[in-house]
């Protein structure tokens, strides 16, 4: 139980620390139909890179209740050890939110960086665009960090930060670019702003159980096709402009 109470308190910091930089940005910047979505995408995906290459080795470096799912959907998570996990990164949620609100005071707080719906935006394409986003963030994960052939293992928190970033510089003004229903839950709860606050929820949770099966099926289960390139695989390495027929 010590175990995961450690591995439970990495999450519960690089949840924190996701929101208050994340959601804190927002509030700095505060973007209006894009503006400031530049610096917003780079806040985001800067903590994740930096809290998953810091803290990867202890907890899987989650910080995400839908990577959690996609981890315990394919056996790769204990049940106790995903329950922990959701504990940790909600209540991290919660504590950043908390901090920014008692920081930031009266009309600055806004909604506390909360995800929304941009215009023209109708709530049934967002929930489509925060699916397929977590689904490339899931995608990327299990990729990097599940997958022992993976050639970028050692700095899959460089490419899981800059899933997040341009997955933002996409989705900052369409939905917020959560792809985090923990990102969504804390300046929501803090601000009591609900609005077509299922979209964060359903959104995330389903893209990120799409990605980690997918991911898992197609090429974990069995461990295949050889990675491409090492002489020990028997397959030939493209040349660039090549097409790898093995």
């Amino acid at each position: 139980m010590m175990d995961v109470f450690r591995r439970a308190a990495a999450e519960f910091v690089g949840t924190f620390a996701l929101i208050f930089v994340g959601a804190g940005a927002v509030l700095v910047a505060a973007p209006s139909l894009g503006a400031g979505n530049l610096e917003v995408a780079l806040a985001h995906g800067l903590v994740i890179a930096v809290m998953a290459s810091a803290v990867g080795h202890i907890s899987g470096g989650h910080f995400n209740p839908a990577v959690t799912l996609g981890f315990l959907v394919t056996g790769r998570l204990s049940p106790i050890l995903a329950g922990a996990y959701w504990i940790a990164q909600f209540g991290g949620a919660i504590a950043g939110a908390a901090l920014l609100k008692w920081i930031f005071t009266g009309e600055a707080q806004a909604n506390l960086g909360a995800p929304a719906v941009g215009p023209g935006i109708e709530p049934e394409a967002a929930l489509i665009i925060e699916a397929i986003l977590t689904f490339f963030l899931v995608w990327v994960i299990f990729a990097t960090a599940a997958d022992p052939r993976g050639t970028f293992k050692s700095i899959a928190g460089l490419a899981i930060g800059l899933t997040i970033t341009f997955d933002v510089l996409l989705a900052g003004p369409l939905t917020g670019g959560a792809m985090n229903p923990a990102r969504a839950f804390g300046p929501e709860l803090l601000s009591n702003d609900w609005n077509d606050f299922w979209i964060w929820y359903v959104g995330p949770f389903a893209g990120g159980v799409l990605g980690a099966i997918a991911y898992e099926w197609l090429y974990l289960r069995p461990l295949s096709p050889p990675v491409v390139g090492p002489p020990e695989t028997g397959v030939v390495e493209p040349r660039p402009g090549d097409t790898a027929l093995s």
